[in-house]
């Protein structure tokens, strides 16, 4: 039986990332990069597909979790009627190998334990052959490997590594899995002591450096140190979440593929980054989409591997049975080749706001990728597309699509007014009004009073909440107080609001999918621009009381079953709830302006 979405933590080296449960199991891990083959993959399967166990081998009698104040080191702690004993899980930053230490601390008591390892590469298909070497205990399979070091005796069952000991108040036994290519020699030995002091030293600096002193720090430095956990060091990528195929709908087939960089990203996680101090990680994000969108405009994809790989062929892993049995298991995002519009806005407008921010950018190569997508733009925006949720049917013309061309086009005629930069104002001008103009005509319902989905449907849509955030409309515009009457009305479900209006959906009022987290905090950024801070505040304690014991959400919430649901962390999710953090915290100051106002 699987665990809850929200029963797991997240440990990570800023390369790869590890989901480790409260029972003491890590059910999910790709080795060696977030888009590697996983090599524990229990979390869609069973314990046979792979994880790692270390838990009390009695009776356990209560659990409780916490990270060690600003960092990504866990602690687990299980009660027992002998006594007490803490799990201690973190994975070094990244040095020449890959590192996951495990350390068995008895607080009281004397408590019998028991640790299962069962390594399968090639999501959870590839048994390895196992051998000792030096004390060692070597797994070898295809192109990977993994060392066990650890002064406790295994012996294999079944192929699975086990060990059952003693821990006593005072004692500490570490265990160390680290990865290596096989054709190269075992990985050099690490110190379990020095490791857990190096890496406790390297997140409290990275925390320290956040300029967040509002309210909710505690959420905000949470999701921040997650924002960074899901950044790719090497490239300055960020993944929108470390895992796969985590259903949006408990036991449905909604499931995805998010261990890749989405464009559409990349404002909101810009905001989020600067507005609390991290201009090195946004300078990073800023440069991995640089090189990432560079080429022919035409080609813009809407997303792109870690490293800024295009080519993302989405498979099924068939002999995985999904999460508590929802299929397909999708390896991969076919999603990869459509075409939405929506991207170019979001990529002209992160590098707009990279300029007003004064990050050191290379300009020269900038403006010259921006005036080649806004001249294939010109000739694209009013073709239909398959909008900011992806969809798989037929193209429509998306009202979020055509307004974020319209956002390219503005931010691009700001950049050149205010920064001399050469540009042929006069043709973007004409063409920024004429998006506007061709939007509120052919996208607004006046029957609805609300901005819709799509050109000529009756259907609402979550993202025309981000139409005064993105400047389109001001938030007092009749429309747009329309429009968030509308879904409002329409689209919230036990105070939670869906992406999709239930409407159109076939098994009548039965949503397809949880409520989409980030949308309800849209919902928060909207009343706090239109000065309703009470609402805006109601919404945001909502979203901010799903999140875990240890602070992390997933990308949806369903609400009948009360659960998480969805890819988990979820980048997207952490990143709206620290925009709407410093919104809120900014605007409950009349001098100050809300921080997620974008600079229009």
């Amino acid at each position: 039986m699987s665990q809850r979405i929200e029963d797991y933590a997240l440990i990570g080296d800023c390369e790869t990332a590890a989901l480790v449960g409260r029972n003491g199991s890590i059910d999910w891990l790709c080795w060696p990069a977030f888009d590697s083959d996983a090599c524990f993959a229990a979390i869609l399967g069973t314990p046979e597909n792979g994880r790692w166990l270390i838990a009390p081998s009695e009776d356990v009698t209560s659990v409780s979790r916490r990270y060690l104040g600003d960092t990504l080191i866990l602690e687990t702690r299980f009660e027992t009627e002998g006594g007490t004993v803490a799990l201690v899980d973190f994975m070094p930053p990244r040095g020449k190998a890959s590192d996951i230490v495990r350390l068995v601390r008895g607080v009281n008591g004397t408590v019998k334990m028991r640790m299962e390892l069962i390594i399968r590469f090639g999501f959870g298909t590839n048994i390895p052959w196992v051998r000792r070497i030096d004390h060692s205990l070597l797994a070898v399979a295809g192109q990977d490997m993994t060392v066990l070091r650890s002064p406790i005796e295994t012996r294999g069952e079944d192929l699975t590594t086990i060990a059952e000991f003693e821990i006593k108040a005072g004692e500490t036994v570490p265990f160390v899995l680290t990865y290596g290519p096989s054709h190269l020699d075992p990985p050099e030995r690490i110190d379990p002591d020095v490791a857990l002091q190096e890496t406790e030293k390297f997140w409290k600096e990275w925390s320290s450096r956040s300029t967040h002193d509002g309210e909710y720090r505690d959420l905000v430095m949470r999701s921040l140190i997650t924002l960074k956990a899901l950044t790719f060091g090497p490239t300055g990528g960020i993944v929108a979440a470390p895992t796969t195929s985590l259903p949006e709908k408990l036991g449905g087939s909604r499931n995805w593929d998010y261990r890749f960089c989405w464009l559409r990203d990349a404002t909101f996680t810009l905001l989020a980054l600067m507005n609390s101090g991290y201009t090195d990680e946004a300078l990073a994000w800023h440069n991995w989409l640089l090189r990432a969108a560079a080429g022919a405009p035409a080609n813009m994809q809407i997303m792109y591997g870690i490293w800024g790989q295009r080519r993302l062929l989405e498979w099924e892993a068939s002999w995985l049975d999904g999460y508590e049995g929802a299929k397909p298991v999708r390896i991969g995002n076919a999603a990869h080749a459509q075409l939405q519009l929506d991207v170019y806005g979001e990529l002209i407008d992160a590098f707009h706001q990279a300029r007003m921010a004064k990050l050191q950018l290379d300009d020269e190569a900038t403006w010259a990728l921006e005036c080649a997508v806004l001249n294939h733009l010109a000739e694209v925006w009013d073709h239909p597309d398959h909008g900011i949720w992806e969809r798989r049917g037929q193209p429509r013309h998306y009202v979020f699509s055509k307004v974020m061309t319209w956002v390219a086009f503005d931010r691009a005629i700001k950049s050149a007014e205010t920064f001399g930069f050469k540009a042929p104002l006069l043709h973007w001008r004409a063409l920024r009004e004429a998006i506007h103009r061709d939007v509120c005509n052919r996208g607004f319902d006046a029957e609805e009073n609300a901005f819709v989905e799509s050109y000529g449907s009756k259907m609402l849509d979550a993202s025309v909440l981000l139409l005064p955030g993105v400047g389109f409309l001001p938030a007092h515009d009749s429309r747009i107080r329309g429009t968030i009457a509308a879904v409002e009305k329409r689209m919230m479900r036990d105070g939670f609001v869906l992406r999709h209006d239930p409407r159109e959906v076939s098994e009548e009022t039965q949503p397809i999918e949880g409520a989409f987290l980030a949308c309800t905090l849209w919902l928060a950024d909207a009343h706090v621009l239109a000065g309703d801070l009470d609402r805006a505040q109601a919404l945001f304690d909502r979203i901010a009381g799903l999140a875990n014991d240890v602070g992390l959400l997933a990308e949806e919430y369903d609400p009948v079953a009360r659960r998480q649901a969805g890819n988990f962390p979820q980048a997207l999710t952490h990143i709206a709830l620290i925009n709407t953090a410093h919104n809120l915290s900014a605007a409950r100051h009349a001098s100050e302006k809300p921080a997620m106002q974008r600079s229009k």
